[in-house]
């Protein structure tokens, strides 16, 4: 009984998304991030790139990385890459923060981090990925994940003394998909980080239930139920083997709504994510996903008065896909002509356009470096 009851409420997918109708392309040589109306763009997978930034690219080198995040009585592993040109020339860096998900990873942001740490320019790059505590190959530990938790692990590991980011003399731009775009925008409106730059990449703030099925106390009720059975000893593994961490429920996620093409879901993708479902401890951050404890905001007037916060202190491009699953795309909707976005760019793709778009994704980021560091 248990069971059916928790299955009449959980949807096909498990990823929030947002996404936005096409707009007309709106170009701009010096585009004032300040100012209230944003720049206004559409990207295709038809556009010529080849006199662009993409044809000076050098080699790149890769480090892997562990940093100990202490949070109360725990330390926890936390996984994290670098990657630039391996020269001692001064860099710019970048913080890359993967899309919240049941299989969330570093690898999603792999490409593109290449791709921008190769190119060159008046200005290198070297491009840091950070795997979520919880998520990818960091330590799983049975904390009580929620937004807050999210927040002040992404505050800790930026602010740093021992850090990557922090050993950049504090200039860097994040880049985040997801529910990770809208945890850093929220720590920047805080003041608690303070970027050169953000760009917000299919961002979203409302977990896979709550968008489907609202927050009332009945559906908040339920929502507890499914958390606390996902997070049990033995019959949360069973439930979480059901809902997540089975290849066929993998691969029909990222064909019908994570990647907006299905012929580019391959096996090695699958593969690599149920791999991450095996983990110990991989379903803790999945059961507060799901059920709307990583969610920054509330409403769509939070979501959207948090981007407004960010008027005239921080550039921000919002990167949008025009493939994304049709519920969440009037939220992305409400980011098109919203104060504090600066720059506004459809895409190809649908949850994962890093991943499924690489080099469109890494084309439009680096021409909003090259935007903001003239």
């Amino acid at each position: 009984m248990a069971s059916s009851a928790i299955f009449n409420f959980v949807p096909s997918y498990s990823l929030s998304t947002f996404s936005l109708r096409n707009s007309r392309t709106h170009l701009s040589q010096t585009p004032n991030y300040y100012n209230y109306k944003p720049l206004l763009v559409k990207a295709s997978t038809s556009l010529d790139y080849s006199s662009s930034s993409l044809a000076g690219k050098s080699p790149t080198s890769t480090k892997n990385n562990n940093w100990l995040w202490k949070y109360k009585d725990n330390s926890v592993n936390i996984y994290y890459e670098e990657h630039d040109k391996g020269s001692d020339e001064p860099c710019k860096n970048i913080l890359m923060i993967p899309t919240i998900s049941d299989v969330s990873t570093v690898e999603e942001w792999r490409s593109v981090a290449k791709d921008i740490a190769g190119r060159s320019g008046n200005v290198n790059y070297r491009t840091t990925i950070v795997d979520w505590p919880g998520l990818g190959y960091s330590d799983r530990p049975k904390l009580d994940y929620n937004a807050d938790v999210m927040e002040k692990f992404l505050v800790d590991f930026i602010n740093a003394p021992d850090g990557p980011v922090n050993n950049s003399d504090k200039d860097f731009v994040v880049f985040g998909g997801g529910h990770a775009a809208t945890i850093a925008v929220c720590a920047a409106k805080k003041g608690l980080v303070k970027p050169t730059a953000i760009a917000s990449i299919a961002p979203t703030w409302a977990g896979p239930l709550p968008i489907v099925f609202g927050r009332d106390s009945s559906m908040e009720t339920r929502y507890g139920f499914l958390r606390g059975t996902l997070r049990a000893p033995a019959v949360g593994w069973m439930m979480y083997s059901v809902l997540v961490s089975n290849e066929k429920s993998i691969q029909s996620q990222y064909k019908s709504h994570v990647y907006a093409d299905p012929e580019k879901v391959t096996q090695d993708i699958i593969d690599s994510r149920y791999a991450l479902t095996k983990r110990q401890g991989a379903r803790y951050v999945p059961a507060a996903f799901l059920t709307g404890l990583l969610d920054p905001v509330k409403s769509r007037e939070e979501f959207v008065q948090l981007f407004a916060e960010l008027e005239g202190r921080i550039p921000v491009l919002v990167l949008a896909t025009a493939g994304s699953p049709k519920r969440s795309k009037a939220e992305m909707e409400a980011l098109r002509e919203a104060k504090g976005v600066s720059k506004y760019v459809e895409v190809p793709g649908a949850l994962l356009p890093q991943e499924e778009y690489p080099e469109i994704v890494a084309e439009q980021l680096y021409r909003f470096l090259q935007e903001i560091h003239a």
